[in-house]
């Protein structure tokens, strides 16, 4: 299975690639062609987009992550 997800952010301009295989995040520029432009494009307009993914949800800071505090 993949190590790697592309991660954008309500409220947020941008994409993001992290490599959990190599603890990596970087920005990914906007695609210009293909099926992530479809999705992206989507998420632009509020769909909400996912595929292969458990668990994602924002948290205000790393601290809270790892702490386990998460606010519904």
């Amino acid at each position: 299975m993949s190590k790697v997800v592309v991660i954008s952010i309500v409220g947020e301009i941008g994409l993001w690639v992290a490599d959990l295989t190599n603890g990596t995040v970087v920005p990914l520029a906007p695609p210009k062609s293909g099926g992530l432009k479809v999705v992206t494009d989507l998420a632009m307009k509020g769909s909400i987009i996912t595929k292969d993914v458990n668990v994602a949800v924002v948290v205000d800071s790393a601290q809270d992550a790892f702490s386990g505090r998460f606010v519904v």
